[in-house]
């Protein structure tokens, strides 16, 4: 798959002799290869992070001496550091290029996730975990931009290819964590730091890419910084934000409860993982096709309604019948949980032009994540208070209807080019 930076290679070779015009396409084309892996292996990493801990939870917490208020806190780190290194992966990106930046957030998945493994305390795990957290939420933010300004021509195929991996990364690692724990001795340290690996591979493909491409922030793409759109007055955005924020909240709880729901049913650890490796399996394929199947909708209004109530009735098995057909009430959660594809997709739509995209995807993940952050410490409060899952999984079925009716305002047809503009400039309109 040849790199699609088109301009640059025409500039590139009206300069070069004819003789070594054959090499330089030769060359181009591997290098389109290993962007294209590059990819799928940075997008792999980005939720094992914190799904390879949910399986695993309970024995961290008994090391560490966690309390369930501070596990509810360990599942909401990963939304606020996505909102505060979201927000500022774009700054960064300005300054040195979003691919030396995705090179060093692969660098801090690797460091944070092995220095975890030898935390002594609780404030010390959360820390690495943090560190490993920013990693994810700079990669999060600008692979879709490596993508559309590499592979300007394949972008759908492309952002197919990072979904997927990003769900079979995050399946892997709820499917593995427990075995892999077991067969390294049964040391959750030994379990979950070896996921640093992945991490590590990841980065030792970025690193050619960094040295061949050179980027020098916005004028690595030859193009200036697009105008900045007063975003904040689009009512899109907004309701784009908030349906962001209510699917991030039941994702991440269920990343890093699920197990322990079905634990505390009386079935085993190593089951709870598959269970939960089944929930982000079907992801992988519905990953691929929703956001096709999207695009081709005026609005995707249908989509939002058929995934939460896919989400209302997971949870409302889970909290009455958690044991009874536990197979059904993964599949069902996660087809909710598809709502990510599906609002990464709505973004892409809601604006005309690919600085648009990019301002509005900055928005939608950094509001969209803050308002993620309370959601799983108050579902552990509340588990620590009654001592059961009735009441949290009513909660996270009750949030379900704002998801609904935020992502109906956000899947109908509309840019935020046309609301967010200064009252004097429509008025001209």
């Amino acid at each position: 798959m040849p790199a699609a930076d088109t301009t640059a290679s025409a500039r590139t070779e009206s300069r070069t002799p004819t003789a070594e015009r054959p090499a330089a396409g030769s060359a181009a084309t591997y290098l389109g290869w290993l962007f294209a892996i590059a990819i799928a292996a940075a997008a792999f990493n980005l939720r094992p992070v914190v799904t390879s801990l949910g399986p695993l939870l309970d024995q961290v917490r008994d090391d560490l001496g966690m309390n369930p208020t501070l596990a509810g806190l360990l599942t909401a780190v990963p939304s606020l550091c996505f909102a505060l290194f979201g927000f500022a992966a774009p700054a960064a990106a300005r300054r040195i290029g979003p691919i030396a930046v995705i090179t060093a957030g692969m660098g801090a998945i690797t460091a944070g996730v092995l220095a975890r493994s030898f935390a002594g305390g609780t404030a010390v795990f959360l820390l690495f975990t943090a560190l490993a957290l920013a990693g994810v939420a700079v990669s999060n933010v600008l692979l879709p931009v490596v993508i559309k300004r590499y592979f300007p021509e394949k972008v759908g195929p492309m952002i197919g290819l990072y979904s997927m991996a990003l769900s079979a990364g995050t399946a892997l690692a709820a499917l593995v964590s427990v075995p892999l724990t077991s067969s390294l001795g049964g040391d959750w340290r030994h379990g979950l730091g070896s996921w640093a690996a992945l991490g590590a591979l990841a980065l030792v493909l970025w690193l050619p890419l960094l040295l061949a491409r050179r980027e020098r922030g916005e004028r690595a793409g030859g193009a200036a910084a697009p105008a900045r759109l007063p975003i904040t007055r689009s009512r899109t955005a907004w309701a784009m934000a908030c349906f962001f924020g209510l699917q991030a909240t039941g994702a991440y709880v269920v990343m890093g409860w699920l197990p322990k729901i079905f634990q505390d049913s009386g079935i085993d650890k190593g089951t709870s993982g598959v269970l939960l490796a089944v929930t982000m399996v079907i992801g992988v394929p519905v990953s691929f096709v929703l956001p096709n199947l999207a695009a081709r909708r005026g609005d995707q209004r249908l989509f939002v309604v058929v995934l939460a109530s896919c989400g209302i009735a997971g949870y409302a098995g889970l909290a009455l019948a958690p044991a009874g057909a536990p197979w059904v009430w993964s599949v069902l959660v996660g087809l909710s949980n598809c709502a990510f594809p599906l609002v990464l997709t709505m973004i892409g739509l809601r604006a005309r032009t690919a600085g648009g995209v990019a301002q509005l995807s900055v928005f939608a993940q950094g509001v969209g994540y803050l308002i993620a952050v309370p959601g799983p410490i108050l579902i552990g409060r509340i588990y620590d208070v009654t001592g059961e899952w009735y009441w949290p999984l009513g909660f996270l079925a009750l949030l379900l209807v704002p998801q609904m009716l935020f992502g109906l305002r956000a899947a109908r047809a509309r840019h935020i080019e046309d609301e967010a503009v200064h009252p004097a400039q429509r008025a001209q309109a």
